[in-house]
């Protein structure tokens, strides 16, 4: 058997290793002993020759690895990946979350100690992304640690992010085991959602916004609503069946706007009480603010606007316009329901956003509730990059 690459830190870079911070940036890399294959396992030294991790090798990311166990006795194989995936899926069930027929996250990468994975469960299909070197090496192992532990319907692949780019892959889509219906009927808190595996947002669902839907329909009762990035609807319809009195969505893709209004026939709504406006958000906002137009209940949830660091200050000022737009189209004691999925972005830097967007637009906001991302994205208390996922319910005067 090869010995494995060692890989020596620069002195005084160990510190979030031993933290069990699972990456390993370039810059922390004094020395490399030897060569070594995209994804192949790196033995990870301090610079004092104390083991550290375990890790998985990446020669074109700027997160040159990623670690898959800080155990030294641990052997990285097959059987590694199935242990994992079972624990992974142990964690939700035993917190009650696998009902049958609904939409779960199966695997949520670091924090379930697999880099670079991602698995989600739409009513027994499995949609997997593998965005990292050390993922792509074993992704024939994690297929088949899947298989045996789920006895899925069929598992496809969606490893078409942006990640990818990033770590030297290409773009991979298509079956893993059997092959998916063109749509997949999901049942979320007692709706009915339609998921597009093979060309939907993300795996083909927003899985994370979840439980915010269960909060948005609970604030909606004869309110007003606006749905602002609504995609295909889903907090529109959650807002019908909480008994909001009109729902106004905003989409600008024509495709999402037609799943739209299939979601809201699926759940039995009122068509009459849904409009749909195709369009640029920020033009249509502006436009309805210069009208006068008003909103009891305004729901934001933009796509991510954070790509990078360097994209920070920009991605900001979009925040704020957003937000200030809401904020100024909601009549007096009305709510706005406003998220940020962008990791990058720290939860006290949107908060100072938002207040100053309502500084900005004359309202007085309060804080009533904060929200994040539900129990199936699990967040790796050393590893805090994993919850990205942040919302304000604010009750603007």
């Amino acid at each position: 058997m090869t010995e494995p690459v060692t890989i020596t830190l620069a002195e005084g870079r160990e510190r979030a290793l031993l933290r069990h911070h699972p990456w390993i940036f370039r810059g922390a890399v004094g020395r490399v002993a030897g060569p070594v294959e995209p994804g192949g396992t790196v033995r990870a030294l301090d610079a004092n020759g104390r083991f550290l991790a375990w890790a998985a090798w990446s020669p074109d990311s700027q997160i040159a690895a990623r670690v898959w166990t800080f155990d030294e006795a641990e052997v990285v194989d097959p059987a590694f990946f199935r242990r994992r995936v079972t624990a992974a899926v142990e964690r939700r069930r035993s917190a009650g979350l696998l009902t049958p027929g609904g939409g779960w996250r199966l695997v949520y990468g670091e924090n379930d100690g697999l880099p670079g994975v991602v698995v989600d469960d739409y009513a027994g299909h499995l949609v997997c992304q593998f965005s990292s070197a050390g993922a792509e090496r074993w992704r024939e192992a994690i297929v088949a640690a899947l298989r045996e532990e789920t006895g899925c319907l069929s598992i496809y692949e969606r490893s078409d992010g942006d990640g990818r780019a990033k770590e030297g892959l290409p773009r991979r889509v298509g079956p893993l085991a059997g092959d998916p219906p063109p749509s997949v009927a999901i049942e979320e808190h007692g709706l009915r959602f339609l998921v597009d595996v093979r060309a939907g947002h993300k795996t083909g669902w927003y899985l994370d916004q979840r439980d915010n839907r269960a909060v948005v329909r609970d604030l909606a009762r004869s309110r007003r609503v606006l749905n602002v990035f609504s995609y295909t609807g889903a907090f529109a319809v959650a807002a019908l069946r909480g008994g909001a009195a009109a729902v106004t969505n905003v989409e600008a893709s024509e495709t999402a706007t037609a799943a739209a209004r299939e979601h809201v026939a699926v759940n039995d709504g009122d068509p009459a009480a849904v409009e749909h406006v195709v369009g640029d958000a920020f033009e249509v906002l502006r436009a309805w603010r210069n009208g006068g137009r008003s909103f009891d209940l305004v729901v934001l949830d933009p796509p991510k606007f954070v790509t990078s660091r360097a994209a920070l200050e920009r991605a900001s000022r979009g925040y704020k316009d957003i937000n200030l737009l809401g904020c100024r189209l909601l009549a007096p004691g009305g709510l706005l329901v406003t998220f940020s999925c962008s990791g990058l972005l720290p939860a006290d830097l949107f908060q100072k956003i938002v207040a100053d967007a309502a500084l900005d637009a004359g309202r007085e906001a309060r804080i009533i509730r904060r929200l994040s991302q539900p129990a199936d994205h699990p967040v790796l208390m050393s590893f805090p990059e994993g919850g990205y996922l942040k919302g304000l319910v604010c009750r603007v005067e």
